[in-house]
């Protein structure tokens, strides 16, 4: 199952139905488990740890060493979960000390050619990153983003659950969850209705995200207000789930 070009270091651990094609290198502690596929040209580095299923497209670097100056070539990591698409030069850098020493990419991803994940991030799962979409180190990407073509995020910024990020979009700070976020320095957009939608979300839901979204972004009242207004007015797991991340941010959200 190992094409003879390939070249495999001794000490990876290779799961016997693991498909590597032509011209791959395995370079490092790298643990690759069943049904995951290495179409061609692959390069894992590191102490790197791919899941199941896996499909891995020709020229990705999976476990190159961070983009960081302070790296020292500390043993750091990269997890990588199941049933992930990444497709043509896709970058995923490993994490660093002061990072946690783990960059993780979970579950049911799809990360479109050139896409680029820095160092010490979290990406959660079913999420879409199109083409030259780029995370700066430390950001934390919650389940069922979609981050369209060449937007990038700043470091240490938090995107939440089920938020949409329009192309060409900069990033500087966190982006709440539900949400639409476009504009050359991210602004919220309304919510995203058509993606709740899919995601099975009902009519009631939906109806209390709009409502919070307007108290949040189309009032006049300050941010904790804001907030007290929601927590007073509306309930749920989806209500909490905003509230609870504009608490606890720390670059501020995008407003």
């Amino acid at each position: 199952m190992i094409h003879p070009t390939s070249v495999i270091n001794k000490d990876a651990s290779i799961d016997s139905d693991v498909i590597i094609g032509p011209y791959c290198t395995i370079d490092g502690k790298v643990i690759i488990k069943k049904g995951t596929r290495l179409i061609s040209h692959v390069v894992i580095q590191g102490t790197t740890e791919i899941g199941e299923n896996c499909t891995i497209s020709p020229f990705v670097s999976i476990g190159g060493p961070p983009q960081d100056i302070t790296y020292k070539g500390e043993d750091t990591r990269v997890v990588i979960g199941d049933n992930n698409n990444i497709k043509e030069y896709v970058t995923i850098n490993r994490g660093t000390v002061h990072g946690g020493g783990i960059t993780s990419v979970g579950n049911n991803n799809f990360l479109m050619a050139y896409a680029h994940i820095a160092h010490d991030c979290k990406v959660a799962n079913n999420v879409i990153m199109a083409n030259c979409a780029t995370l700066g180190g430390h950001i934390e990407v919650a389940d069922f983003v979609i981050l369209s073509g060449l937007c990038a995020i700043h470091q240490f910024c938090r995107i939440g659950k089920y938020a949409f990020v329009s192309g060409l979009t900069g990033v500087p700070k966190d982006i709440p969850p539900f949400i639409i976020a476009a504009g050359n320095r991210a602004r919220p957009y309304g919510l995203n209705v058509v993606g709740l939608e899919r995601r099975g979300f009902s009519k009631e839901e939906i109806s209390k995200l709009k409502k919070a979204y307007r108290i949040l972004f189309r009032s006049a009242v300050p941010l904790s207000t804001a907030l007290k207004i929601i927590q007073e007015e509306l309930d749920g797991e989806n209500i909490r789930e905003l509230i609870d991340f504009i608490q606890a941010s720390k670059r501020g959200i995008c407003r």
